[in-house]
This record gives C-alpha cells, sequence and structure tokens, in this order.
C-alpha cells in the first residue's frame, strides 16, 4: 500500500467513523481515537466485504459500500462503548 492509500484509509476512517459513532443513539463513552481507529478498521473490512459481494465498483459513489462501512463501524462504537461501560463501572464500586 503507498503512502496515498494509507492517508486515504485515514482520512476515509475518520469520516465512517463519525458517521458510525452518529448512527449510535445516546452519549458514547469512547474517545476520538478510538473512533478514528474503529472508523479505519470498519473501512478496511467493509470494503473487503463489498469487494466480496462485487458491489464495490459501481458507477458513481459506491453507496452499497459506503452503507457497510458505517454500519461496521456503528457496531464497533457500540461494542466499544459498552465494554469500556462495564470496566468504567466495575472501577467506580
Amino acid at each position: 500500500m503507498e503512502i496515498s492509500g494509507i492517508v486515504s484509509a485515514i482520512i476515509i476512517g475518520i469520516i465512517i467513523g463519525i458517521l458510525g459513532r452518529l448512527v449510535v443513539p445516546g452519549r458514547q463513552r469512547i474517545g476520538i481515537l478510538w473512533t478514528i481507529v474503529v472508523g479505519i478498521a470498519a473501512a478496511l473490512v467493509g470494503a473487503a466485504i463489498a469487494d466480496a459481494f462485487d458491489v464495490a465498483s459501481t458507477k458513481g459513489v459506491d453507496w452499497i459500500e459506503w452503507l457497510i462501512q458505517i454500519g461496521l463501524a456503528a457496531l464497533g462504537v457500540a461494542a466499544l462503548d459498552r465494554t469500556n461501560g462495564r470496566s468504567r463501572r466495575r472501577v467506580r464500586r
């Protein structure tokens, strides 16, 4: 992967992470750095899934790929928030 591909993955990951966080209802107790990490992972995995189902390359905007990536980011943010919330509750006791 070239430098431009890495930079693109980071930028798309930031966007995907923020959109995924917006989809999850309520307040999330995770930081922006974890949101970006989840977004980057969701962007990469979502692109692989879209490619496997042959919906990654369409004319115009790849809406199906974006929806897969945002859905994965939302799942990742919700899962991380849930595990993070449990560990904080244990500490408070």
